[in-house]
């Protein structure tokens, strides 16, 4: 029998005895910090729905629904791959005018991980993060194919998980007729775990395009929010609702005046 149905049978067994339910909680908390890291040996399916507010001169409205499962796989005893997908859904406002979007698939993101299966006190992994443009519509793809490395590391002391995630990648082919990509991204993330599952989050997503102008290269978001791990039937999900002010934008390219990411992740124990 699966962890998570057992877990849940043997919940309802000692709600009807009366009994508590104190190991459950545990379970929550346990999960909670496998949930938050993205090199753990957990299988997970996360929905991440992004909407950002007050794009360009008319304060126009994107938003992004990201479909991201990871699935570890055990290489070794000492050595598991962690994929990472990423495929967006995209509602992409036309910033030029007070109307008009398109609506379509944005350019998928595929990240592996090779991390120890056993690590020490600090967690970490390292691999190559393609980019594929199958972005259904030019306004949603930058039409180029891009590589580059990826890196993680975190550590988690007590009831913290503390770390960052770092990737840039260049494009090597694609449509000659768009602009080369040189990007970077960096992911801090600082969770504090709080007792029944519930716990504090900041990550915000700070992007670098070095192919713009000096000074126009980044947009760097402050923020937070808060989360829970808890069941639909058996299944256990982590839930999660943060808000970001843009605090570092360029002023020649469209950023977002602030940012509210809704998340949904279904969580699958080993």
């Amino acid at each position: 029998m699966r962890p998570s149905v057992r877990n849940a049978w043997l919940a309802t067994i000692l709600a009807a005895l009366g009994l508590p339910a104190a190991a459950f909680a545990q379970d929550g908390e346990n999960l909670a910090q496998a949930a938050q890291n993205p090199v753990a040996n957990l299988i997970s399916l996360p929905f991440q729905n992004n909407t950002a507010f007050g794009l360009g001169e008319f304060d126009r409205t994107q938003n992004v629904l990201n479909i991201q499962p990871v699935i570890p796989v055990s290489l070794s005893p000492k050595v598991n791959l962690i994929t990472r997908t990423i495929l967006p859904v995209v509602s992409q406002p036309d910033l030029g005018a007070a109307d008009g979007s398109t609506f379509g698939l944005g350019d998928l993101s595929f990240t592996a991980f090779l991390s120890p299966a056993q690590p020490g006190r600090l967690i970490w992994g390292i691999g190559p993060n393609l980019v594929i443009p199958t972005g259904t519509a030019d306004a949603l793809s930058t039409r180029k194919w891009s590589i580059g490395p990826s890196a993680v590391g975190l550590v988690t002391p007590g009831p913290w998980v503390v770390g960052v995630l770092i990737s840039n990648v260049w494009s090597f082919a694609g449509d000659s007729e768009r602009s080369d990509v040189n990007q970077m991204l960096i992911q801090y993330f600082i969770n504090y775990n709080l007792p029944n599952g519930w716990y504090l989050s900041t990550s915000p997503i700070l992007t670098a395009d070095w192919k713009a102008d000096d000074g126009e290269e980044w947009i760097v978001p402050f923020g937070g929010g808060f989360g829970k791990i808890f069941r639909i039937g058996t299944q256990p999900v982590n839930g999660s609702v943060q808000a970001f002010w843009t605090a570092v934008h360029p002023d020649e390219r469209p950023y977002p005046e602030w940012t509210l990411r809704m998340q949904l992740q279904f969580l699958f124990p080993q």
